[in-house]
């Protein structure tokens, strides 16, 4: 049995899994994947990852019989991933692969950012695991497209080479916001007033920070208008809860500008890659907003919408991501190909 080890490393938590890898279940890469234990640890409660590795493998000698020796090990890092070393931000860690695997008696260990494990991820998904909000005309050995909104806003590609998806980083989420309306130039305006900026980012608005920019920027345009608000003082998360209740009119429009800006953004992005392999909405978003995802076609209308080249954006199969461990399972699939 061959087994493998992924792991999902953040600032706050780390999560590794220890799986088989079964079968590819056919030639365009994606895989079924056998998880034989999981466990999740405290990240600022360890000195280094191999320490959490370590405690790991001992709690899964416990279910197995044995100490478990993966042949490959793959960590999706929450940070960047040069060449074959990170350095965590919100922690005192500098992984290497090199150190990783001798201290982990690991033959093959591979660091990859936590975007790119999403990537891979998506090939992981079956239909259980997506909502379909376009079904378009999917075409074998096209791109795939990846972007999902959370802290901030990721975007990545994967593109086939014989029967293989390779997975890319982009920087896409830092493209300048494009406003389409009267009232997203008027937000635009305000970001660049309140931030004090000369350039506004698409992650400025595309994100959890850009629903309580978006939100602030109502409120007080509603407050110039005389009209009475609700109290200032809500997170990302208030926010998108009220406006998933329908229980504060500034939270709802708050949202339907987010959505919006959301599907033009991810329209943006299959106008460069024509993924017709799919374009995978992740993140931390939008499976949590699904209902307002999907209200009126808000969204899918927004990445539709793009003048005399609409039709070729309407081919494209857009599908949420409504599995929340996509990462670890990019991991996963990652480690496999080690």
């Amino acid at each position: 049995m061959t087994l493998l080890l992924a792991g999902d490393i953040g600032g706050t938590k780390s999560l590794l899994r220890l799986v088989e890898m079964l079968t590819v279940a056919d030639t365009s890469g994606t895989f079924q994947i056998d998880t034989l234990y999981e466990g999740i640890y405290s990240s600022q409660e360890y000195p280094d990852l191999v320490p959490i590795v370590g405690q790991f493998f001992q709690e899964a000698s416990q279910k197995l019989g044995e100490v478990p020796e993966p042949k490959g090990a793959c960590f999706a890092i929450a940070g960047p991933v040069i060449g074959h070393k990170s350095v965590l931000t919100n922690l005192s860690w500098t992984l290497t692969t090199d150190r990783l695997e001798k201290e982990l008696n690991i033959p093959h260990v591979k660091l990859i950012n936590d975007f790119v494990a999403v990537g891979y991820g998506v090939l992981g998904m079956n239909q259980a695991d997506l909502h379909t909000l376009q079904p378009g005309e999917s075409q074998t050995a096209a791109p795939i497209a990846v972007i999902g909104a959370g802290t901030g806003l990721g975007q990545g590609f994967l593109i086939r080479h014989l029967d293989e998806y390779f997975v890319y980083p982009s920087e896409g989420g830092h493209a300048d916001f494009a406003p389409r309306t009267g009232i997203e130039f008027e937000l635009l305006q305000d970001l660049r007033q309140r931030e004090n900026i000369d350039r506004v980012s698409v992650e400025r608005v595309v994100s959890g920070m850009g629903i309580a920019s978006i939100y602030q920027f109502l409120r007080d345009r509603a407050i110039a208008a005389g009209k009475d608000v609700s109290p200032a003082d809500k997170d990302p998360a208030d926010i998108s809860q009220a406006a998933l209740e329908k229980s504060d009119p500034i939270c709802e429009q708050t949202l339907q500008m987010f959505v919006e800006a959301y599907g033009a953004s991810a329209g943006n992005l299959a106008l460069k890659l024509l993924p017709y392999g799919g374009l995978y909405l992740a993140g931390g978003i939008a499976a949590k907003i699904l209902p307002l995802i999907t209200e009126g076609d808000r969204f899918i209308n927004s990445f539709n919408q793009k003048g005399r080249v609409s039709p070729l954006v309407e081919k494209v199969p857009v599908h949420i991501v409504l599995n929340p461990q996509v990462g670890l399972i990019g991991a996963a699939i990652c480690a496999a190909r080690l």
